[in-house]
């Protein structure tokens, strides 16, 4: 996992002084008729009630008819049958070229309305003018509300009530089992075929990385490279890492973890410390990639780049059997057709 989550980015207010439209006018707006043109807003009528990670109830007297959420929350609700309740959301959405983002799943980002494509860029006049019912994302820190930024927290809360879903320190399948509850407390149909082949799916491929794992014991490093470090993932935090470890997966321990627990960081210089068979490389867009980094002596040097044995790592993984299959897949082919280096 790279720094994103764990070096906070300088904080800045995102509402300029004297706006053309006050908070104070936007939460009276708020308190109106929120069904008057809403999306499916004669579905899921009566009480709703869900208990979220933070351990808060968030009640409300109607099922939430306009939800906005973080990018790869809103995609994952998306798979499991919440669409067109889906009105805004936060977080890497489009990339410059305006295609959707990889974190955009499947949603149709043509279709929502996007209220900061970066983090800190959350416009909460824009946000509060979709007169939203409930706001939902990630949390990969106890009580942190990913990409909702602190300096406009207390605005964005009064707007709406919030449901967070932690995103690390307990396995991939434990997050998505809670992202199907969430979606099935919102009315999506669990039992869709969309939702059941895609679980399907889910599974065949963890089985087929358990096969690979036994079949295969290579030693596999979950990393990310920056201009000026390289960054060795736990497996003991993040997500994904964790649920591979328990197939079995040989993920290597980094032994000096950073603050946050995250990674270890290491200067160029020391970059084969640990000897890794296979390199699973973050490939996020900030992040540089093989040919960005085969001009560093050091890269070119190490085991598994010689052997031609790195893989893709998806580091914020979409909390769905749809998202997640792929990636179990992708990580089985990688290590079926990996040699030890040694």
């Amino acid at each position: 996992m790279s720094t994103s989550r764990s070096v906070t980015p300088s904080r800045r207010g995102i509402l300029a002084a004297g706006g053309a439209l006050g908070i104070g006018a936007l939460l009276a707006a708020c308190g109106g008729d929120k069904s008057a043109g809403g999306a499916n807003s004669g579905a899921g009528t009566g009480p709703w009630s869900f208990t979220d990670d933070r351990k808060q109830t968030v009640t409300l007297k109607n099922t939430p008819q306009r939800i906005v959420a973080f990018t790869g929350t809103a995609a994952a609700l998306h798979d499991f049958g919440i669409d067109d309740r889906i009105v805004g959301v936060f977080g890497p959405t489009k990339l410059k070229n305006g295609k959707p983002d990889p974190q955009a799943g499947d949603l149709d980002v043509d279709k929502v309305t996007v209220i900061g494509n970066a983090y800190n860029q959350f416009n909460v006049e824009k946000y509060a003018a979709l007169r939203p019912d409930l706001l939902v994302t990630n949390m990969y820190e106890p009580g942190a509300l990913w990409f909702v930024p602190d300096d406009s927290k207390d605005k964005i809360t009064k707007l709406a009530k919030s449901v967070a879903l932690t995103s690390s320190r307990v396995p991939l399948i434990k997050i998505i089992e809670r992202y199907a509850e969430l979606a099935g407390s919102l009315g999506a149909d669990l039992k869709a075929k969309k939702v059941t082949d895609a679980k399907a799916r889910f599974e065949k491929a963890s089985a087929a990385l358990r096969k690979a794992a036994k079949a295969h014991p290579v030693k596999v490093l979950a990393c990310s490279g920056s201009p000026d470090l390289f960054y060795a993932s736990n497996p003991g935090i993040n997500a994904d890492l964790m649920y591979y470890k328990s197939l079995g997966v040989d993920l290597i321990v980094p032994d000096h973890l950073d603050k946050g627990g995250y990674f270890e960081s290491l200067s160029w210089e020391n970059a084969d410390k640990y000897q890794a068979d296979v390199l699973l490389l973050d490939n996020r867009t900030a992040t540089l990639q093989p040919k960005d980094l085969a001009a560093k002596p050091s890269w070119a040097k190490l085991p598994a780049v010689k052997a031609g044995q790195i893989t893709p790592w998806s580091s914020e993984p979409r909390f769905s059997y749809a998202g997640a299959a792929p990636l179990i897949e992708s990580l089985a082919k990688a290590i079926e057709s990996a040699k030890k280096t040694k």
